[in-house]
C-alpha cells in the first residue's frame, strides 16, 4: 500500500515515470494504429506536420556540416584578409538563413501535430468516458472510481505527451543520429571516423544500461523512503492509540527496521552510481579525448584540414545528443503504448443498452406492476456466494411493499435489480407483466426513481442538482417540485436561493436538506415506481419528520418499494416482505405479520422497540 499511494502525485494520479511500459514490437506498435481513426479528418495535417518534420531533422543535419567551416578560418589560409571575411560573412548569413529555416519547420511541425493531437485526445477522451459511464454496476464494482479518473486523465496524458513530443523527437534523433554517422563517413577521413563509429555507440548503449539499473535501484530507493513515511504518518495520525496500547517501542522498531532497509538499499544505489560515474568519466571522456587527440595528430601531419576538423566536431556532437536521447524516447513511447492499451481496454469492455439519443422524449408512464419469479442472484465479483434464493412476491401498481430483514439479507440487491443494475441468474422480474430484460433499458429507468439513505449531490448549485431529475426542465417546475419536497422554505433562507452552491458531494447542506433535494429530484422526474433505500435513517427526529412528510406526498399514486430501517416507518404498507439470508421468510401487512409471535417480523420488531 505504501508504494501503490506514495507513488501518486497530490492530484491522486501516478507519475508519469512510473506507469507500466510495454515492449517496443511490432505487435504493439500495430495495435497504436487504431489511434488514427481519430484523425481521419485531419490526415492532410498529419502528412504536413511529418514534411515539416522530416524537413526540421534534414535541416538540423546541414547545420552542424556548415557551421563546422568555421573551424577552417582558423587554419592556414593563404587568402587575403577582406576576401577571408567576405567568405566569413556568407558563411554566417548562410548559417542564419538556416536557423531561420529550422525555426520554420519547428513551428510548423508542433503547430500541425498540436492540432492533429487536439483531436485526436478529443475524440478519444469523449469515447472512453462515453464508454466508462455506460459500463455496467459490476464493472464499477471490482474497479475504483479514482483509479478509473486517474486512467482517463493520466493514460490520455501520456498519450498526448507521445503524439506531441516523443514521436516527433523520436523520428528527428533518429534522422539526426543515423544520417550524421552517414555524413561522417562521406565527408570526414576514414581513419579517424571509424573511431567514432566504432566505439561511440557501443559506449552510449552501455551506458543507456547503466542508467536503467540506476533508475530502477533509484525507485526502489524512494519506494522505501516512501514506506518510512507511511509508517510516520500512520503512527503520528493515530497516536492516541499508539499511546492506548502503549506501542511506542512496536512503533520505533517498526521504523527502525524501515530505516536500516533504506541504508542498506542506500548503500547499493550509492556503488551503482560511483561506478556509473567512474565509468563516464574513465571510458566515455576517455574516448572523446582519444578521438580528439587522434584529429589534433592527424591535423598536424597534415591528413585532415581545419575544416574537416570542424565538421566532425559540430557532427559529433549534434549525433552524440540525438543519440543519448534516443532511450528516454523510447521508453516515452513505451509508456504511451501501454496507455493506449489500457484506454482501450476500457473502450471495448461490455456497455449497457443506454439509448443516448432522444433521451428528452416523454415516455409512456408504465402502470408500475413489479414482480419477482423465483430470482436467484449473486453479484459477479463473488459467484460463489448466493445473495437472493427464490425471491417471489408481486406488487400491483401503485402499492407500497416493505422490505425488511438484517443487514445482508438482500434488500438493496432487490432494488438494484429492479433497476437492472443487474440481471437475475435464474427467475424473472416482471414490470407490468413484461420481462424487464426485454425492455429497453433506457425506458425502463426513465420510469424508476430512487432516493438512497447517502444522498450524492453533484458540486453545482441546487436548481442544477434539482434538475437533475429532468434536465431542461423549467424553473417554475423546479420550484414546484422544491415545495412538494419540502424544500423550498430552507432553499429560499439562502442568500442565493435556488443558485445556492452546495459543495462537492453536497457538503454545504444538512443531511436532511441533502434528502430533501433528493427528493425533489424525484418529484421533477415524476416516476411511476419510486425505490426508497432507508431514506430516513441517519436523521435526527426534526429531519425525519420533514423528509418523511415529503416522502408521502411523493408515494401517492406511485408504486413504492420501501428498504425499511424502523419499523415505525412502514406500518401503513399494503405488503410487507421479510427477508433473510437472501430467501422470503414472510410477506403480509404489518397486522397479520406482528400477531404471529414466532414469525421473523414480529421477532425483530420486538428488538427494535426494545433497543429504542
Amino acid at each position: 500500500m505504501a508504494k501503490r499511494e506514495e507513488s501518486r502525485n497530490t492530484s491522486g494520479a501516478p507519475r508519469k515515470e512510473d506507469l507500466p511500459k510495454v515492449k517496443l514490437s511490432w505487435k504493439n506498435i500495430k495495435k497504436s494504429f487504431r489511434l488514427f481513426v481519430y484523425i481521419r479528418k485531419q490526415k492532410w495535417k498529419f502528412l504536413a506536420g511529418m514534411f515539416f518534420l522530416v524537413g526540421t531533422a534534414a535541416v538540423g543535419l546541414l547545420f552542424p556540416l556548415q557551421s563546422g567551416a568555421l573551424f577552417g578560418f582558423f587554419g592556414d589560409n593563404s587568402l587575403p584578409e577582406a576576401e577571408l571575411k567576405t567568405k566569413l560573412y556568407q558563411l554566417g548569413f548562410f548559417l542564419l538563413i538556416i536557423l531561420l529555416i529550422q525555426g520554420l519547420f519547428s513551428f510548423g511541425r508542433v503547430y500541425f501535430f498540436t492540432q492533429v493531437t487536439e483531436n485526436l485526445l478529443k475524440g478519444l477522451r469523449n469515447e472512453a468516458y462515453q464508454r466508462i459511464i455506460q459500463k455496467p454496476m459490476g464493472f464499477f464494482s471490482k474497479n475504483q472510481v479514482a483509479e478509473l479518473s486517474s486512467r482517463l486523465a493520466t493514460d490520455i496524458n501520456v498519450i498526448s505527451e507521445a503524439f506531441t513530443v516523443n514521436i516527433a523527437e523520436l523520428i528527428r534523433q533518429s534522422i539526426v543520429g543515423v544520417g550524421g554517422l552517414i555524413l561522417m563517413i562521406l565527408y570526414i577521413d576514414w581513419s579517424i571516423a571509424k573511431w567514432f563509429i566504432f566505439i561511440i555507440p557501443p559506449l552510449t548503449l552501455v551506458s543507456i544500461l547503466f542508467a536503467k539499473r540506476i533508475r530502477t535501484y533509484s525507485k526502489f530507493f524512494q519506494d522505501k523512503i516512501a514506506e518510512a513515511n507511511v509508517i510516520v504518518g500512520e503512527s503520528l495520525t493515530g497516536i492516541s492509540n499508539v499511546k492506548t496500547f502503549t506501542n511506542e517501542a512496536y512503533e520505533i522498531l517498526r521504523y527502525g527496521n524501515k530505516t536500516e532497509e533504506i541504508r542498506s538499499v542506500g548503500i547499493k544505489y550509492g556503488i551503482f552510481r560511483g561506478s556509473f560515474f567512474a565509468f563516464v568519466i574513465t571510458c566515455v571522456f576517455g574516448t572523446v579525448f582519444f578521438i580528439l587527440f587522434l584529429m589534433v595528430d592527424a591535423k598536424l601531419e597534415g591528413k585532415i584540414s581545419a575544416d574537416e576538423f570542424g565538421k566532425f566536431m559540430m557532427l559529433a556532437l549534434f549525433v552524440a545528443a540525438s543519440l543519448g536521447g534516443l532511450p528516454e524516447q523510447i521508453a516515452s513511447i513505451q509508456r504511451a503504448l501501454g496507455a493506449t492499451d489500457r484506454v482501450f481496454e476500457l473502450i471495448d469492455g461490455d456497455i449497457e443498452g443506454i439509448e443516448l439519443k432522444n433521451q428528452s422524449e416523454k415516455s409512456q408512464a408504465a402502470k408500475g406492476e413489479i414482480e419477482f419469479q423465483s430470482v436467484d442472484f449473486n453479484y459477479p465479483s463473488r459467484p460463489d456466494f448466493t445473495v437472493l434464493q427464490k425471491v417471489s412476491f408481486k406488487v400491483a401498481p401503485g402499492e407500497t411493499v416493505a422490505l425488511v430483514g438484517s443487514s445482508g439479507s438482500g434488500k438493496s440487491t432487490i432494488a438494484s435489480l429492479i433497476l437492472r443494475f443487474y440481471d437475475p441468474m435464474q427467475g424473472k422480474i416482471l414490470i407490468d407483466g413484461k420481462d424487464s430484460k426485454t425492455l429497453s433499458l433506457t425506458e425502463l429507468r426513465k420510469q424508476i426513481a430512487l432516493v438512497p439513505q447517502d444522498v450524492i449531490l453533484f458540486a453545482g448549485s441546487i436548481k442544477e442538482n434539482i434538475a437533475y431529475g429532468r434536465p431542461g426542465a423549467g424553473d417554475a417546475e423546479i420550484e414546484e417540485a422544491a415545495k412538494k419536497a419540502n424544500a423550498y422554505d430552507f432553499i429560499s433562507s439562502f442568500p442565493d436561493k435556488f443558485n445556492t452552491l452546495v459543495g462537492e458531494r453536497g457538503i454545504q447542506l444538512s443531511g436532511g436538506q441533502r434528502q430533501r433535494i433528493a427528493i425533489a429530484r424525484a418529484v421533477l422526474k415524476n416516476p411511476s415506481i419510486l425505490i426508497l433505500d432507508e431514506a430516513t435513517s441517519s436523521l435526527d427526529s426534526e429531519s425525519e419528520k420533514l423528509v418523511q412528510e415529503a416522502l408521502d406526498k411523493l408515494m401517492e399514486g406511485r408504486t413504492s418499494v420501501v428498504i425499511a430501517h424502523r419499523f415505525s416507518t412502514i406500518k401503513n404498507a399494503d405488503k410487507i416482505v421479510v427477508l433473510q439470508h437472501g430467501t422470503v421468510k414472510e410477506s403480509g401487512t404489518h397486522k397479520e405479520l406482528i400477531l404471529n409471535e414466532e414469525g421473523l417480523y414480529s421477532k425483530l420488531s420486538k428488538m427494535q422497540l426494545d433497543w429504542e
